[in-house]
């Protein structure tokens, strides 16, 4: 059960008050308190009356005890502006702003939690991590599971492709086809060559006979002249 205190036209800005009720919004009854206690802030006293409010009202109004309640909700509100003015210079006059604010603290209770015992916590600990590696351990299964079977279905495909490359067999046809080319290429370049010998047998019977008939010429003034002469 919620347990409410508000303070109205408190003479603090509501920036600087909101500053103050950041700080114990959600926190326990008790350590509410000690943080205003220990502010520096002005605001922070004026916060901490209201929230000692609150929690007589919880205590002596609904019967709740203290040591349950917390700061559920906490906020503040804008009141009034009160307008004052000051003589500046030349005969002038400046407003000044007198803001003022409205405090609201809520408290309620928090839900009894069951206290268990340290060696039972501990077991809960224990069996919670077993879990989750057990878990961990199965999610790795199953990827595995996963990733073998589109392997084990590719096979019969493997299978398929080795029964097939039997059949292929024309490209060794097609390379014995240029090996016959090559050699009778090669049995056309010794015809060739004979064909080129007798060439070569009829320019060395020229020579033959041009030797020949350098050897019969014989120079002027041989002896075989000079008798004919005689």
């Amino acid at each position: 059960m919620e347990s409410k205190a508000v303070a109205r036209y408190i003479r603090i800005s509501p920036r600087k008050a909101r500053l103050v009720v950041d700080t114990i919004r959600g926190r326990d009854l008790d350590q509410a308190q000690q943080i205003l206690d220990f502010s520096d802030r002005a605001a922070a006293r004026v916060v901490a009356k209201v929230l000692r409010s609150a929690a007589a009202n919880a205590e002596n109004n609904n019967g709740l005890s203290p040591e349950g309640l917390y700061v559920s909700k906490v906020f503040v509100d804008e009141g009034p502006t009160l307008k004052r003015f000051r003589p500046r210079a030349m005969g002038r006059a400046t407003r000044i702003n007198k803001r003022t604010c409205h405090i609201t603290v809520i408290l309620d209770e928090r839900e009894p939690e069951k206290v268990i015992p340290k060696k039972r916590r501990i077991r809960k600990a224990a069996t919670a991590a077993r879990d989750a590696v057990r878990g961990k351990g199965a999610e790795e299964e199953e990827v595995e599971e996963v990733e073998e079977a589109p392997k084990t279905a590719k096979k019969p495909a493997a299978k398929k492709a080795a029964a097939a490359k039997p059949a292929a067999k024309k490209p060794a046809a097609k390379k014995a086809a240029p090996a016959k080319a090559e050699a009778e290429e090669e049995e056309k370049v010794p015809e060739s060559e004979e064909l080129e010998e007798p060439e070569d047998l009829t320019e060395d019977a020229d020579m033959a006979e041009e030797g020949a008939q350098v050897d019969v010429e014989e120079p002027e003034g041989s002896p075989s002249d000079e008798k004919s002469e005689e």
